[in-house]
C-alpha cells in the first residue's frame, strides 16, 4: 500500500510527457507542412535557335522570383539530331544535370522511359491545349510533355521584290523556281552577285526531313511510311520531287545551303540575300527588330505545293525521371507553358501558342498577322511518321535526310535514291516497326 501514491505520481508524469511529446510532434509536423521549401536550383535547356535563349530564360527566372529557387541554363546543341543524342547519352547515366527538358514533337516515344509522368502535376490544364499536341505527347497513358509552342514550314519572301519585278507568290514548287532564277538574274545583273533565289534547310540532320517531306507531300509523294506502317517513298512523284529540290543547288541556292539549318538560312535572308526562305515562324519577330535589313519588306505564305504540305513542329517541355528536384521541376513546366507565358512569347517572340483560345487574343493577332491568316497551316500539317514507327523513327528520318542529301549532292539520282531508300526501310523494319 506505501507503494500507491508513487505509482500514482508516476502514471501522471507519465501522461504528462505522452502529451507534450504528442504536442511536440503536432508542433514538428505543422512547421514541415506550412514552412517554405527550401530553395533549389534547376536546370532547364534553353536555346539555342533565334531569341529562345532571352525568352525562355527571362520567363523561367520569372519564375525563380516568385518561388525562391533559382535557374541554371544548360545550352544545347543547335541540330535537334545532336541534341537528341546528347539527351540520350545523359539519360542511359541517370544523370540528373538537367531538370527540365526541351522536347521535340518526334521525341516523346523515344524518350518515354527517361521522362516524368505530368499528370499528377497538371491539374487537368492540359485539356486548354490542342488535342492533337497533348495526344502526341501522352504514351501509354503518360503525359510526358507540356505543349510549349507548336511550329509548321512556312514560306518567307521579299514582297517588296515581288512587287518591283511584278511577280506574285508562287504556289506550286515549279513556280518558286522559276521565280526564284528570274529574280536571282535580274538582282544579280544589277550587281547583287550574293543574291539567292531560295534558301531552306538542307543539311543532312532532322531539318531536311522536314524540308524534304514538303517536297514529296506537296508533290503528291505520301508520307515516307503511312499511318498503317506500309512503306509508301517507293513512286515517281517522291522521285520528282527529290530530283526538283537537286536542280536548285548551285542555281536559285548556293552551294554552301547543304550546310544550312534554320539559323543559317535566317541570316541570309535577313541580310537581303535571298528572295524566298522556308523557315518556322520563330524567324517572323526576328525580321521586324531594328537593325534587320528587311524590315518591313517581308511576307508569310504558305508553301508550295499540290497540295501545300507544312511539316508539323514544335517543342515540349518535361521533366528528367532522374531530376532530383522533380515536384519543383513540374512546376517550372506548369508555368512556362501556361497561357500567360504563352501570350508573351507570341506577341514578343512570335512562337505559336498552343492554346486555341490566343489564336483569338487581339493582341497576339496584331504582333503576328500570318497567325491569323495562315491559320489552316498549322491545323493541317503533315506530321512525321513517328506514330507508325515508333522507336525505330530516328533510323527511318536518318534514312530519308542521308537520301535526299544524296541527291543534293549529286551523289545519286531521285530513282536510285528512292530505291535505295525503300530497300533501307524495309531492313529497318523488317517483321514490324
Amino acid at each position: 500500500m506505501t507503494f500507491q501514491p508513487f505509482a500514482a505520481a508516476r502514471l501522471c508524469a507519465l501522461a504528462l510527457a505522452s502529451k507534450r511529446l504528442r504536442w511536440l510532434q503536432a508542433l514538428v509536423l505543422s512547421w514541415v507542412v506550412l514552412s517554405p521549401a527550401r530553395a533549389v536550383e534547376i536546370t532547364i535547356t534553353c536555346g539555342p535557335n533565334g531569341n529562345d535563349v532571352e525568352f525562355c530564360l527571362k520567363h523561367a527566372q520569372a519564375w525563380a522570383a516568385q518561388t525562391g529557387n533559382t535557374i541554371k541554363n544548360f545550352s544545347p546543341p543547335t541540330s535537334p539530331t545532336e541534341k537528341l543524342a546528347l539527351y540520350r547519352q545523359l539519360f542511359a547515366a541517370k544523370s540528373g544535370d538537367i531538370d527540365v527538358v526541351q522536347i521535340d514533337t518526334v521525341w516523346p516515344g523515344i524518350l518515354k522511359d527517361h521522362l516524368l509522368d505530368l499528370k499528377p502535376y497538371s491539374k487537368g490544364i492540359e485539356s486548354e491545349h490542342f488535342p492533337a499536341i497533348i495526344a502526341n505527347n501522352s504514351v501509354n497513358g503518360k503525359l510526358l510533355g507540356m505543349p510549349w509552342y507548336t511550329d509548321a514550314g512556312l514560306l518567307y519572301y521579299r514582297a517588296d521584290l515581288l512587287k518591283k519585278h511584278g511577280l506574285k507568290v508562287p504556289t506550286t514548287w515549279e513556280e518558286l523556281t522559276q521565280t526564284a532564277l528570274k529574280v536571282q538574274s535580274a538582282e544579280r545583273a544589277k550587281g547583287d552577285l550574293d543574291f539567292h533565289g531560295y534558301v531552306f534547310q538542307a543539311k543532312a540532320y532532322e531539318g531536311l526531313t522536314c524540308n524534304a517531306l514538303e517536297w514529296v507531300s506537296g508533290h503528291g509523294g505520301g508520307t515516307v511510311v503511312g499511318p498503317d506502317g506500309q512503306i509508301t517513298i517507293g513512286n515517281a512523284q517522291a522521285v520528282k520531287a527529290l530530283n526538283m529540290a537537286a536542280s536548285w543547288i548551285g542555281s536559285i541556292s548556293p552551294a554552301g545551303v547543304l550546310n544550312y539549318e534554320e539559323e543559317e538560312a535566317r541570316g541570309v535572308f535577313q541580310n537581303g540575300n535571298a528572295l524566298f526562305m522556308r523557315n518556322w515562324p520563330y524567324a517572323w519577330s526576328l525580321m521586324q527588330k531594328s537593325g534587320s535589313l528587311v524590315k518591313g519588306k517581308v511576307g508569310v505564305a504558305k508553301l508550295p505545293g499540290s497540295p501545300s504540305a507544312a511539316t508539323l513542329g514544335g517543342w515540349q517541355l518535361g521533366v528528367s525521371k532522374y531530376s532530383k528536384h522533380a515536384a519543383v521541376a513540374a512546376d517550372l513546366v506548369m508555368y512556362m507553358t501556361s497561357a500567360s507565358v504563352q501570350k508573351a512569347r507570341a506577341i514578343s517572340g512570335s512562337y505559336n501558342p498552343t492554346l486555341p483560345a490566343l489564336y483569338k487574343d487581339p493582341e497576339v493577332i496584331q504582333a503576328n498577322e500570318f497567325m491569323a491568316t495562315l491559320a489552316d497551316v498549322f491545323a493541317n500539317s503533315v506530321a512525321r511518321p513517328t506514330t507508325a514507327t515508333g522507336l525505330k523513327y530516328p533510323q527511318v528520318s536518318q534514312s530519308f535526310w542521308n537520301a535526299a542529301h544524296e541527291v543534293m549532292s549529286k551523289r545519286a539520282t531521285g530513282e536510285e535514291a528512292v530505291a535505295k531508300l525503300e530497300s533501307r526501310l524495309k531492313q529497318i523494319r523488317r517483321k514490324h516497326w
